[in-house]
């Protein structure tokens, strides 16, 4: 196998034999009891290679039945009935209860979208409405995946035809009822399991379209860290190499030298194809690897934009090496035109224009390609081959996959991260950002990143940009982006004194989260929950679940739900809220809610409905440099309940992990002799990676209590009360030793009282002074009825103190 095949290649990936039935020209595979292939290729000519959304198709042996004639097919497993036509269409699928789905579109729960350029809430500027793709989850309990146009990745690694023609199909039956999570996770088995992300990625991210200079971005770099707001990775646009191509090295230089549509023609001549570029500009880089090398000093991690459709032209650092490489003579300036259907030009690409300045500091590339979706391969797009390849390249090298590009279909979630595009600054543009991230969970991506403030346009409004940030901070990625606007930077300082001190404690908290975060991803990498998840996943049979679409699980711990309108009269605004059953503790305000219900949930700009059920631990970090190393010290959030959280760690970046590098530690909660009791287990994995670590324990909802801490037999005591909850800290805890602290006569945390609370919301609302005294007094003597507060907003505010807090 050549060199290009060994780094890119793959193996047949055929169905279980045992489970796979053939009549005439079709194949059907029961892949598991739920889950069902249908092939139908006229002549018999099927295909086993791995597809680019398919990656395995043996899930192991399961039993089922099979039967066919002249009008059909039937394969019957433990799970349901499934039945085709002749030509390979699912017809109906029965379930062992007798319902049969027939409509395999009505109720599918969606997936996601290619890119959210010129996004304008949930419409495209110029094309209408966004149609998010189908997932792989339906209410009616069937969901189709097909998978007929994708091509095959062939053993040379290159992607082709391997059966069909025009009435060849090839076609996934989901037939997981409403286990949505079980769904997913065969999906995953089935297309492959998204890779751990290195650790950095889950921190804060600096990113603008700007011409910075060299000392003007290493300046904004040591700004953010005298505020002391932390950052992990730092964002180069394209302005890092020459963008001015047709001033400074001629037209002939800048337009390349191939066929082009004339639209596209129009662009290239306009623009001076500055968009494409691998020189850096030394008038503002003079010095690039020093610069490089300062924010690698600092601790940061670094990306670089790259957009490749122009190739290499004569002006670049590397045309020459690259052209003799490709068999052209240099002297005659004729341009390595981008093909990434051509194995050499992708062995060059990654030689002469990305490996050199990863040597030189570069972490991962930011691949911005929007020219279309055609290439010399019929069928083959070429966003999806450069996610493809660069992913793979970084594999190739021992390095976790990591890009930031946008979706290119089912299976993109290989490629992580998702690039969502060139919103509009609006408040319609942030109110479908937490529907859409989610949502593209029922397709298995789960890690969108998305230009937190807005893109572009729109207006400078501080209350947007608090809540954009405040969504950013609980999303699968932060990471600060605008447009090269002067007036649209989206640095804290540059906003008001509120947003700002708003803000940096947001993106304080992300930091603090990484812990969190960074285990709930090694879930996901295992085929796992997403970390960002719909509410229906959790609660599929309460309707409400569906209704509240800005709702998400954050992790197992935690439900968020991001404010996406402004605030009315009451000085807050509302968030609508579904509750499963059970307890559930504003991270926030304290405020503790009873289940099974919807709520409007009322907050100012400070906060925004986050609920951490009852019996949650979530781990935040104690150290702020952009390592996050959280291995010597930690804080614990513990909410009483019954509870059991396992934390994960490794060394944040090499894929040692997989080898069996990298440590757990156990922890849990639970209620006792009108108390708690909170257990350190000793930690698993190799512990060799461990070390003694300090732990502060924050119990949340204990107001206060007797404290008695055992440590492998040996007792402490302590007792202590701080900013309303108990807070105990306990240093040098070896990885094997085992810690349990019990609290006793345990005084519990309550909800304020109506009266203080309706003080707070009438001091805040706007509005006549005599009036809200009114208000205030009667509804402090029960005797106002909510249809007589006129403002719509305030009454809201009003229902939500009265149903939670205590009288």
């Amino acid at each position: 196998m050549s060199d290009f095949g060994e780094k890119f290649g793959c193996k047949p990936c055929p169905a279980n034999a045992h489970n796979t039935f053939i009549s005439g020209d079709l194949r059907l595979s029961v892949l598991t009891p739920n889950l069902i292939r249908c092939e139908y290729s006229p002549g018999g000519t099927f295909r086993d290679l791995p597809t680019q959304t398919v990656a395995c198709r043996d899930l192991g042996e399961t039993d089922a039945t099979f039967a066919a004639d002249k009008t059909g097919a039937l394969v019957t497993t433990g799970a349901a009935e499934f039945i085709f036509s002749p030509e390979g269409r699912p017809q109906s699928v029965i379930f062992p209860d007798g319902r049969e789905v027939k409509d395999f579109r009505s109720g599918n729960l969606k997936g996601t979208y290619r890119t959210l350029d010129m996004a304008d809430g949930d419409r495209i500027v110029g094309s209408g409405k966004i149609r998010l793709g189908d997932g792989v989850v339906s209410k009616n309990g069937v969901a189709l995946l097909d998978d007929s146009a994708s091509l095959s990745l062939f053993e040379n690694g290159e992607a082709g035809r391997e059966a069909g023609g025009k009435d060849y199909s090839d076609i996934y039956v989901f037939a997981y009822g409403r286990d949505y999570r079980a769904a997913v996770s065969d999906f995953y088995r089935l297309t492959g399991c998204p890779p751990l992300l290195p650790k950095f990625v889950f921190g804060n991210w600096w990113s603008r379209y700007r011409a910075y200079t060299q000392n003007e971005y290493l300046e904004l770099m040591a700004k953010f860290r005298e505020k002391n707001i932390p950052l992990t990775v730092a964002t180069i646009d394209m302005d890092w190499h020459w963008v001015d191509v047709a001033k400074r090295f001629g037209r002939e230089a800048s337009v390349p030298k191939r066929d082009l549509r004339p639209i596209d023609k129009f662009k290239a001549n306009f623009t001076g194809s500055g968009w494409t570029g691998y020189s850096w500009n030394t008038e503002l880089f003079p010095d690039y690897r020093a610069f490089l090398k300062e924010l690698r000093d600092s601790g940061l991690h670094i990306t670089m934009n790259v957009h490749p459709s122009d190739g290499v032209r004569c002006f670049e650092d590397q045309y020459a090496d690259f052209a003799r490489f490709m068999g052209i003579d240099p002297d005659t300036k004729e341009p390595v035109g981008f093909d990434i259907t051509d194995p050499k030009f992708i062995e060059g690409y990654f030689r002469y224009l990305h490996h050199p300045y990863e040597a030189d500091g570069v972490d991962f590339w930011w691949i911005d390609w929007q020219q279309g979706t055609r290439s010399k391969i019929p069928g083959l797009d070429p966003l999806w081959a450069l996610n493809h390849y660069h992913s793979l390249d970084m594999l190739s090298r021992g390095k976790r996959p990591l890009i930031l590009s946008r979706f290119a279909g089912a299976g993109s979630h290989r490629y992580p991260l998702g690039f969502s595009g060139d919103t509009i600054a609006n408040w319609r543009s942030l109110k479908y950002q937490p529907y859409f991230t989610a949502t593209a969970a029922n397709v298995g991506y789960t890690r969108w990143s998305h230009d937190i403030g807005g893109h572009q346009l729109g207006v400078h409004d501080d209350e947007l940009y608090i809540r954009w940030c405040q969504l950013g901070v609980f999303s699968p990625v932060m990471r600060l982006h605008s447009t090269s606007n002067e007036f649209m930077g989206k640095e804290p300082w540059n906003y008001g004194g509120e947003a700002e001190r708003i803000v940096s404690d947001f993106m304080r908290l992300r930091h603090r989260l990484i812990p969190y975060i960074y285990t709930a991803d090694r879930q996901t990498s295992l085929g796992g929950r997403a970390l960002c998840e719909p509410m229906y996943y959790s609660c599929p049979d309460a309707e409400e679940a569906y209704t509240c679409p800005n709702e998400y699980f954050f992790g197992p711990e935690l439900i968020a739900a991001p404010i996406t309108g402004k605030i009315g009269k009451s000085g807050m605004a509302c968030s609508r809220v579904f509750l499963p059953e059970g307890r559930w503790t504003d991270f926030f305000t304290g405020m503790i809610y009873g289940g099974g219900r919807v709520v409007d949930m009322y907050r100012g700009t400070e906060s925004f409905p986050l609920l951490a059920r009852a019996g949650a631990i979530i781990p935040l970090s104690d150290d702020m440099t952009p390592a996050c190393d959280y291995s010597e010290s930690l804080t614990l959030r513990i909410y009483r309940g019954e509870g059991e959280y396992v934390l994960y760690n490794d060394d944040g970046e090499s894929v040692d992990y997989k080898s069996g590098a990298y440590y757990e530690n156990k922890f849990t909660v639970s209620e006792k002799d009108g108390g708690a009791e909170f257990i350190i287990h000793p930690a698993t994995g190799d512990i060799s990676l461990a070390r003694s670590r300090t732990y502060t324990l924050e119990f949340a909802d204990i107001v206060s209590a007797d404290a008695r801490v055992n440590i492998n037999g040996k007792f402490a005591k302590f007792d202590k009360t701080e900013n309303g909850f108990v807070r105990i800290v306990i240093g040098n805890v070896r990885p094997d030793e085992t810690v349990r602290v019990v609290l006793k006569n345990a005084v519990f945390s309550v909800n304020p009282t109506v009266r203080e609370q309706l003080a707070k919301l009438f001091t805040r609302a706007s509005g006549s002074n005599l009036k809200k005294m009114l208000l205030y007094t009667r509804a402090l003597d029960g005797k106002l009825p909510l249809r007589a507060v006129p403002d719509a907003d305030i009454r809201g505010a009003v229902r939500e103190i009265t149903a939670v807090c205590t009288k």
